[in-house]
């Protein structure tokens, strides 16, 4: 990819519907990826490669219910640093990547400084993740916000698979 250009224009019609396709059922077989996108296998398994090799495809995963799985607590939490050091992000990051009901973690612009997406099973779960997070480094301030209900989800961007 060209550095500073669309990286939709890196991608020509061809490897936006793989994707697209890849992104909505990972479990297709490459006979009906290659039908979907109108190529034959070999082509369409170099594309699929190419993609992977470049880190437009980072990973192919099952996606599961929250719920099902024992996970029915979904908490954003808002975390307001003491301080913008290099340290600091350093060793937050460290922290947050090492817990595994952490599921995102995205540095903001605005009021708070990073939100994270929280899994947990209950709030008695949420509890124990919210002292280890605030007993592992000096935070400023943290807000959780509860989600009562997932009223839409998915992992699939919206690309265009239809101008060429």
């Amino acid at each position: 990819m060209k550095s500073g250009g669309d990286p939709m224009e890196e991608l020509d019609l061809i490897d936006r519907k793989i994707v697209s396709e890849l992104m909505r059922d990972a479990t297709l077989s490459l006979a009906q990826i290659a039908d979907r996108v109108g190529l034959s296998q070999t082509p369409c398994w170099k594309r699929i490669q190419k993609l992977e090799t470049t880190g437009v495809l980072t990973r192919r995963v099952a996606i599961a219910d929250p719920n099902r799985i024992g996970f029915g607590l979904t908490v954003f939490v808002g975390i307001e640093a003491p301080d913008h050091s290099a340290e600091w992000r350093e060793h937050f990051t460290e922290m947050v990547t090492a817990i595994p009901e952490v599921m995102e973690v995205y540095r903001m612009a605005g009021q708070m400084d990073y939100l994270l997406r929280v899994s947990v099973p209950d709030m008695a779960a949420f509890d124990r993740l919210y002292k280890r997070l605030t007993d592992a480094l000096p935070i400023k301030n943290v807000t959780s916000n509860f989600a009562m209900e997932r009223l839409a989800y998915t992992t699939a961007y919206p690309i265009d698979t239809t101008t060429r």
